[in-house]
């Protein structure tokens, strides 16, 4: 008789896991900045390059529309980033970071320090875990 799953030997639940209490680690620095963790990740892709159409954004996040755009209406109410329709076509909405949005990158340099602290690792050895981590998450996409 074999034995029945165990919870603790999933991996899918020490991914969970992880990830619910990294949240956690980030939540008093983003409360600090004003962002939710998912208006964290819209920002950090507008910080690495902008402005970024709403469906490019959605498909660097892995977001519908219909969970990005109450994102950005609300990131766009604290004055962190603009809708713009393109002068091209009037379909297509490009989104622009605000001068308070752009300045929010700097505070926010301190986040991996801040998790990599919280867990006793080291900055290099956070990149290994991320590193693994893109290669499960592309390999399991693949599988699909």
């Amino acid at each position: 008789m074999t034995e029945a799953p165990r919870l603790d030997r999933q991996v899918c639940f020490a991914l969970y896991s992880a990830s619910r209490a990294a949240t956690a680690v980030y939540r008093p620095v983003l409360d600090e900045l004003g962002l939710t963790y998912p208006q964290y990740l819209v920002m950090l892709v507008l910080w690495e390059s902008e402005p970024r159409g709403v469906k490019e954004l959605g498909g660097e996040l892995g977001l519908d529309s219909g969970t990005l755009s109450p994102l950005l209406k609300r990131l766009e109410s604290l004055g962190f980033v603009e809708r713009r329709r393109s002068g091209e076509d009037e379909r297509r909405v490009a989104i622009h970071l605000t001068p308070a949005g752009r300045s929010l990158s700097e505070p926010a340099r301190a986040i991996p320090q801040r998790l990599a602290d919280a867990a006793g690792l080291s900055l290099d050895e956070l990149e290994q875990l991320r590193s693994t981590l893109g290669k499960l998450t592309s390999a399991l996409h693949e599988s699909l």
